[in-house]
């Protein structure tokens, strides 16, 4: 059938009836609606022969949309004669196209297009490549980057800086790593954006030391390249680096976007740089980013690992909307903090408001439970995750179980508990088990715990030292010996501790014994001095805590150079009277640690916060916020 033929009416209608009712409208463009919406070859040929019937001027058809009509379809030699007719330029209207194939959620449809371009001998611009490779990267390929590479070279693009960016992006992104350095090695021009496509593809495969020695290299650096390196710092868990290199980009007098400060903020956390953590959200307040959810989340998160939990709550409050995890922020943050029953409140107020809890909010609530003792009501919440809410528990949930019965002792239920799992327990259900055996000093279950610990995690140090506590608070030192030498056989090292102080925006670290710091003399002055204090109040060295085979007088210095010790010790020292001292501490904060903070917070009259691997421990007027359950 011709396009003359084609009629937007239905079949005809019998003569009769046609007397009995008024005579219909001619259709025309400007009065029909499948003008402006066709999106088949069927529907616009229905307006082709619309066109023809009445007359008009084909110049009024939308040629862009007969491109998108038809251009993946058998039909583009019809809409190539149509295009042809238009007058306009055909290289123009298939970019066009492509472009927005390429933006859509379906950039394969791009990708198509380009090839039914060479199949009929369209010919091809820069533009009609620079669609083609940003489809096949929201595509993870669709086609070889070689081909692409190919055919840059074939028409003579390969001066075109844009499209070799484009292309070391396309390697990079779609496992071509290799390829893409062999490119940027080979590039006669590069711009900040060529060093910034390397740089942020290295961080993302997690090669941090090699995103950083180009970064150096760069002639020049733009915001994102400093972001970039400071991401890839955070995701590597060398916050202390990220938060040098971003001093060092305020030197360079650049203003931090709102990526930036998400990331140093996260760093911030990490180390507790409290300081800065101030600083970079009194920046974005003032920079208009009060707004931006990923930030309040944020700051909340940096607040709430800063022991800041007062903070946190203004953010929380402060925020237009709170989405879930904001929510669930807040709950685990007071959870850690040791306020449980706080927790608890503020996940009623949630459920009232009718925000639908997930899988993140019960890990708080169960963490709260654990850490304080809470067993009915962890057992409670747990099953109402499913019961009531149909939020399948995870490893995380289990393991938070697992901790939460042996937190209490109930170590015969956590193994069963453990036993009748759904699904495989993983090293940190069988280390919480193990945990729970190291306060109860229940050998036997201990032995247990480890065989599946070594099988499921063998080169975790931390499963060999809580073992090996067991055994030496049992005073069986050849079962001891035995397990360093396990160690020693399996190449596991014990984890030095270490603890973090920020004074000033600087932050400073100590590990056990440490003899480094510039105020080394100071701080065993500052010590001596108040372990005087300390032992008039009733402080007593806890040496069943060091668990070596050594004379008593060893023990005790071996206590006394304890990292958290030290650096506390040395904020009392850099600090003004009546400042807040900040500590992170890598492992578990000791027994004896936790009992000469209490006393001496009230010697100082200060707040001391220590934040161990686990939870907060807020020492204030001589007592601690964990309640000594922990």
């Amino acid at each position: 059938m011709s396009l003359q033929m084609l009629s937007l009416t239905s079949s005809p209608v019998p003569e009769t009836h046609q007397q009995n009712h008024p005579k219909p409208t001619p259709q025309t463009p400007e009065n029909n609606n499948l003008f402006y919406t066709f999106k088949s070859p069927f529907e616009l040929k229905q307006i082709h022969a619309q066109i023809i019937k009445t007359s008009t001027s084909l110049f009024i058809l939308p040629i862009s949309q007969v491109a998108s009509a038809c251009g993946l379809t058998s039909s583009f030699p019809y809409a190539q004669k149509l295009i042809h007719l238009s007058g306009k330029p055909e290289t123009v209207i298939w970019n066009s196209c492509m472009k927005a194939f390429a933006e859509s959620d379906s950039p394969k449809n791009a990708i198509r297009l380009f090839c039914q371009l060479c199949e009929y001998d369209v010919c091809l611009d820069s533009f009609s490549l620079s669609f083609l490779l940003k489809a096949c990267v929201k595509n993870l390929g669709g086609l070889d980057g070689r081909i692409i590479h190919g055919l840059i070279e074939k028409l003579g693009f390969r001066s075109n800086l844009f499209l070799e960016n484009s292309l070391v992006h396309l390697y990079a992104v779609c496992g071509g790593f290799d390829d893409a350095r062999q490119l940027f090695d080979k590039m006669s021009e590069r711009d900040v954006v060529t060093w910034n496509i390397m740089i942020t593809q290295l961080v993302k495969r997690g090669n941090v030391d090699d995103a950083f020695r180009l970064f150096n290299m760069m002639p020049e650096r733009n915001v994102r390249s400093w972001t970039s390196m400071i991401m890839g710092f955070v995701q590597c868990r060398k916050p202390k680096e990220a938060v040098d290199l971003f001093t060092k980009m305020e030197e360079e007098k650049l203003c931090p976007n709102e990526v930036t400060v998400v990331a140093v903020l996260a760093a911030c956390a990490d180390i507790g740089a409290l300081d800065l953590g101030k600083r970079i959200h009194e920046f974005s307040n003032k920079s208009g980013f009060k707004r931006n959810i990923r930030i309040c989340n944020t700051l909340i998160d940096m607040y709430i690992k800063c022991g800041c939990i007062e903070a946190a709550r203004s953010v929380f409050e402060e925020m237009g909307k709170q989405t879930i995890v904001s929510w669930s922020a807040m709950i685990q943050g007071l959870a850690i903090n040791g306020n449980g029953e706080e927790a608890l409140k503020l996940f009623y107020k949630m459920i009232k408001l009718r925000i639908k809890p997930n899988d993140v909010t019960f890990i708080g609530l169960l963490h709260a439970f654990s850490h304080m003792g809470m067993v009915n009501e962890g057992r409670e919440y747990f099953a109402s995750m499913s019961r009531d809410y149909g939020i399948v528990p995870r490893i995380e949930h289990y393991g938070c179980m697992v901790d939460l019965l042996s937190r209490a002792g109930l170590l015969t239920e956590a193994r069963e508990f453990i036993k009748n799992m759904p699904i495989k327990p993983n090293g940190v259900v069988w280390g919480a088990l193990l945990g729970g055996c190291r306060v109860y000093k229940n050998v036997e279950m201990a032995e247990e715990a480890i065989k599946h610990l070594l099988e499921l995690d063998p080169l975790n140090d931390g499963y060999y030292v809580v073992l090996s506590n067991i055994y030496a608070e049992a005073k069986r030192w050849e079962d001891v010996a035995r397990v360093r030498k396990l160690m020693r056989d399996n190449g596991v090292k014990k984890t030095p501790g270490s603890s973090m102080i920020s004074v000033d925006g600087v932050v400073h670290e100590f590990v056990a014994g440490d003899e480094t710091h510039i105020q080394c003399e100071e701080i065993k002055r500052k010590w001596e001095k108040l372990l005087e204090q300390m032992k008039a109040k009733g402080y007593v060295p806890n040496t069943s805590v060091v668990l070596l085979d050594i004379e008593e007088s060893e023990k005790v210095r071996f206590l006394y150079g304890h990292s958290e010790k030290l650096a506390v010790v040395f904020g009392l020292i850099n600090t003004v009277k009546g400042t807040t001292i900040r500590v992170m501490k890598n492992l578990r904060v000791c027994e004896d640690c936790h009992a000469a903070f209490k006393v001496m917070s009230e010697i100082v009259d200060r707040e001391i916060v220590v934040r161990d691997r686990s939870r907060f421990h807020r020492f204030k007027n001589g007592v601690c916020s964990c309640k000594d359950y922990w």
